[in-house]
């Protein structure tokens, strides 16, 4: 579980986030929305400790995480899908992969070999290198090395940014799976509005660093979209 408390973080002298108030419980789908520049990526950035938080608090499985290193987070169980992928592309995709390995205590040296069921394209290209993968091939591995971690939380910002739509129904149906067969709780920051009501029970809205609107992906009525989604 993941519990958010009164959560501010500022870039110099520039308050990016206010207040923040969030609950997303082991199991469930949520989905953080708003335009461009509101705070979503700053947000995840604090959750995963790459930034400082201001005040306020980070709960996860109620550890007390708010302004504790990255390094900390893969022993609680979180794993991280970064916007714009950040694969290392001078790797192999199986090198990708093994850096993960040395994330997180006690874990195997060996990859899960249920990450190979998941994105069957890369066994057959565990000797190629990351940069010469395709994007949606970068993502599918962006997101195995994630789970090669074998989070119980999965955090994704925007991870259908550039991808052709036969990848975007595979990455959909991956996260509900994970979700289904494993309580995998699943937090995706993404604007394309059909994949957030597709993966997602819950949202939260997000206008200027401060949430505006939270409840279920059903409650996400067309006046909310027009008001804080529509360019």
């Amino acid at each position: 579980m993941i519990e958010v408390t009164s959560l501010n973080q500022k870039y110099g002298g520039s308050q990016i986030l206010w207040d923040i108030n969030m609950s997303i419980p082991q199991g469930s789908r949520t989905c953080i929305m708003g335009r461009n520049g509101v705070g979503k990526t700053t947000l995840l950035k604090c959750l995963m400790g790459l930034v400082p938080t201001t005040s306020g608090s980070i709960k996860v499985n109620g550890n007390l995480l708010s302004n504790s290193s990255i390094e900390t987070r893969p022993n609680i169980g979180l794993g991280y899908v970064p916007q714009g992928r950040h694969i290392f592309t001078q790797l192999t995709v199986e090198e990708n992969l093994k850096v993960s390995l040395n994330c997180k205590r006690q874990t195997g040296k060996n990859i899960p070999p249920e990450v190979f069921d998941y994105f069957p394209v890369l066994k057959e290209m565990l000797a190629r290198r990351g940069g010469d993968l395709s994007g949606g091939q970068q993502q599918q591995l962006a997101i195995a090395r994630a789970l090669v971690l074998n989070p119980s939380t999965l955090i994704l910002d925007e991870p259908n940014e550039g991808i052709q739509p036969n990848i975007v129904h595979l990455i959909r149906d991956v996260l509900l799976t994970l979700n289904k067969e494993k309580n995998m709780t699943i937090v995706l920051v993404e604007q394309k509005l059909p994949f957030a009501r597709a993966v997602g029970e819950d949202f939260y809205l997000i206008e200027r660093g401060q949430i505006v609107s939270s409840g279920s992906i059903s409650d996400l009525s067309d006046d909310l979209v027009a008001q804080y989604l529509s360019v």
